[in-house]
């Protein structure tokens, strides 16, 4: 959610009169890595978000757009975009497709109790389930094509200790693929970090961006949501009793399989791989496109890497989960 693409006071004026609105204030926010967005304040006091997808071309945004739809009827706090003036959830600014959402209440839970790691769990499995009602058919951009893609372009301008670290984690995740074989499966979040979250005490009153969202094994949207709620931060490592909760949180609406738990200690590992990869290539696109303004953030990849050595070698492969 940085603000990739300047845009005038005036072009977002007339964006909101579009949904019959007339902005105070316009507040660019600084997170996140894929679009662009501002808070606005229009003339009631009420707060929206405006996104200006950087990615997404029309086609997927407006899925993204009927996808959230379909899962606020489930009850899940889900920001649901406004409808326009044209009867449209999705519209055009600056040649992109761009959306109006309301602002969710709460915060980000950027050192998260057991509490509420007890209630992501249990938010991400009902998620999972709402989200099969959806029909909605989109590859992971991210997934193990592009993992392999992006890790053999990334891997000459890495030293040698950061090259064993890559090919022991896919030589790890390779062996886990074969003893398992195929895991469930379906529509996933893909990105469901603490910044893409909102709580209210140990509450969860939002999911955001679902930008990311793909089918891929459930196992990896686990994996990815985990990692970051039940990190001991600012350390990466596990923070086993954060982790029993989530799991257990989890489990309460939906029960893993015996081989999502005996892969789920691998699968913690690609999933912060995938991170750790996405974090370089777009600190070198930002490099090579000048994307350097005091609205971008550029997470560090470090941080990632870090976290792949830790779930490589500082966790039993083969751990139970209950």
């Amino acid at each position: 959610m940085s603000v990739y693409t300047a845009l005038s006071a005036e072009q977002i004026g007339q964006f909101i009169q579009g949904y019959g609105k007339t902005v105070q204030t316009i507040t660019p926010i600084q997170n996140g890595i894929e679009n662009s967005n501002w808070f606005i304040t229009d003339d009631c006091n009420a707060v929206w978000v405006l996104t200006l997808f950087e990615e997404l071309d029309a086609t997927d945004a407006g899925n993204l757009a009927d996808l959230l739809d379909g899962i606020a009827q489930h009850g899940l706090p889900v920001a649901t975009p406004l409808i326009n003036a044209q009867g449209q959830r999705l519209s055009v600014l600056a040649d992109k497709p761009a959306q109006l959402a309301p602002c969710l209440v709460g915060q980000h839970p950027m050192q998260p109790t057991l509490g509420q790691c007890a209630a992501m769990g249990e938010g991400l499995a009902r998620l999972h389930l709402a989200i099969q009602s959806v029909v909605l058919d989109k590859p992971n951009a991210h997934g193990q094509a592009w993992w392999q893609h992006t890790a053999s372009t990334l891997k000459p301008s890495m030293d040698a200790d950061d090259q064993i670290l890559l090919e022991g984690l896919f030589a790890q995740f390779a062996v886990i693929q074969m003893q398992v074989g195929a895991l469930p499966r379906g529509l996933i979040h893909g990105d469901l970090f603490r910044d893409n979250t909102l709580f209210d005490s140990d509450v969860l009153t939002g999911i955001l961006d679902f930008s990311e969202c793909c089918v891929d094994d459930y196992l990896l949207d686990i994996a990815i949501t985990l990692n970051d709620f039940c990190s001991a931060w600012p350390s990466v490592s596990l923070d086993q009793a954060k982790k029993n909760a989530f799991i257990a949180g989890y489990q309460q609406v939906r029960e893993l399989t015996t081989d999502e738990k005996k892969a789920l200690p691998v699968y913690l590992a690609m999933a912060a791989g995938r991170f750790w990869l996405s974090r370089l290539q777009v600190a070198e696109r930002n490099v090579s496109e000048g994307r350097v303004s005091e609205h971008v953030l550029q997470k560090d990849p470090n941080e990632m890497r870090e976290m792949v050595r830790d779930r490589l070698y500082n966790n039993e492969p083969h751990a139970r989960w209950e």
